[in-house]
């Protein structure tokens, strides 16, 4: 995702952007995953040209603390890692740092999420129920940085019939986007753009429409 990555960078206007790595997501997958999750996002973004510090958010107690706030309130850009999505969820509701990555937002600075950190971007997202089946799926509050809808992250490693289970048991009036592995949907006022190597599924309802690199689209 190194060219994906670099054309982010290059649309905060900035010669060298500040950005955040924050690997919450990883965390219930062990330190040793949580620690490789910000090496690899420093590394990754500065050797991309940016000034990169991780905020090293464990817990719903680190999330409130001032000093990763204060990091993701002067960022340009905030890369949230793939993990648990409930996990992170949870640790972001109602905490300093949640509240800084909706502000940073609100002045234009780029959210990016992997996976996990994806599906809280969003309005809702969407977690199976602890039982011996896992539906009907249980759907939280996101950060609703992406404003009516719900994210479904590798969509092209799932049947896509499984898929479209989730997409039918989506929340009354939230669109679901599929997003293909190696593959990105970025939104800029009020449109969504395609980037990568595959496809990302739109679901309203029944309907579905695909769209591939290049293409544009509205929710």
């Amino acid at each position: 995702m190194s060219a994906f990555d670099a054309e982010m960078l290059a649309l905060t206007g900035r010669s060298r952007p500040r950005v955040v790595i924050l690997p919450t997501a990883s965390y219930p997958d062990g330190e040793t995953v949580f620690q490789r999750w910000a090496t690899m996002g420093v590394d990754h973004f500065s050797q991309l040209g940016a000034e990169v510090e991780p905020a090293l958010v464990r817990d719903r107690a680190g999330a409130d603390d001032p000093a990763a706030a204060q990091a993701i309130g002067e960022a340009d850009l905030v890369y949230l890692s793939g993990g648990k999505p409930g996990y992170l969820r949870r640790v972001l509701h109602d905490s300093e740092v949640g509240r800084a990555l909706t502000a940073a937002h609100g002045r234009g600075a780029i959210l990016v999420g992997c996976s996990a950190g994806a599906m809280v971007l969003a309005a809702q997202a969407f977690d199976f129920r602890v039982r011996v089946l896992p539906w009907p799926l249980r759907w939280d509050r996101g950060l609703g940085v992406a404003a009516g809808l719900s994210i479904v992250p590798h969509y092209d490693s799932w049947p896509e019939p499984m898929a479209a289970v989730i997409a039918l048991q989506a929340p009354r009036g939230s669109a679901v986007l599929g997003i293909d592995e190696m593959t990105a949907a970025v939104g800029r006022d009020g449109s969504w753009q395609v980037h990568g190597a595959a496809r990302v599924t739109l679901w309203h309802g029944r309907h579905r429409e695909r769209f591939r690199a290049g293409d544009v689209f509205r929710v």
